[in-house]
């Protein structure tokens, strides 16, 4: 640890491990559940991410019962099945694909913008693009809930939709395993970038 990694940092040390230099991706779990309000908690942190015209296009479907979790476990890449079925709760991190109905109350001073997303394949693009950015967002807010995340792309992804989104609706764009870490749950640290390889300044 350098000088210069943390110099310039407002956010305690600690603060800064819980959420960035600790955490990992966790690939089994404990029995210890997570929480209806440890799921507020980390809602109200998710939603203050940024999105384009604060259209907020993020839903969360969690799956927390053997039945909903048997209706997904088929529906993974082999390698993803073990630790979802481990986790104590599964998020299914969707965006809403009529988001627009929600801008009159979220945009109250601009309300002609609905007429940007008429269109439903640029409303389609602007509701995964900002779900995606969003679920970054709540990654952060899990691990700030001192829990593990565990967020996959292994999934079938229109049998996902079907499943669990059959009236064409949402998009699923994200499944995360969250909760308190298990048995021997991380992988050794893969390499990271370096700065003058990441960064340009012109």
């Amino acid at each position: 640890m350098t000088t210069t990694e943390t110099a310039d940092l407002v956010l305690s040390r600690e603060a800064q491990d819980l959420l960035f230099r600790e955490a990992r991706t966790a690939n089994s779990f404990s029995d210890e559940p997570v929480t209806d309000d440890q799921l507020r908690a980390i809602h109200d942190l998710m939603r203050r991410a940024p999105t384009s015209a604060n259209t907020q296009p993020l839903r969360i479907t969690a799956l927390r019962g053997a039945g909903a979790r048997t209706r997904l476990l088929p529906l993974l890449a082999e390698g993803n099945r073990a630790k979802t079925a481990s986790a104590p709760i599964t998020l299914l991190v969707s965006a809403d694909h009529r988001f627009d109905a929600h801008l009159p109350r979220l945009l109250p001073h601009a309300p002609q913008l609905r007429e940007m997303f008429a269109d439903p394949e640029v409303r389609a693009r602007s509701a995964d693009y900002n779900a995606i950015l969003q679920a970054g967002y709540l990654i952060l807010a899990i691990r700030a809930a001192g829990l593990a995340a565990g967020p996959m792309l292994g999934y079938d992804s229109a049998g996902v939709d079907a499943e669990f989104f059959p009236d064409g609706t949402r998009h699923t764009v994200l499944l995360i395993n969250a909760g308190k870490p298990g048995p021997d749950p991380w992988h050794d640290r893969l390499p990271r970038l370096d700065y003058d390889e990441v960064v340009s300044v012109l």
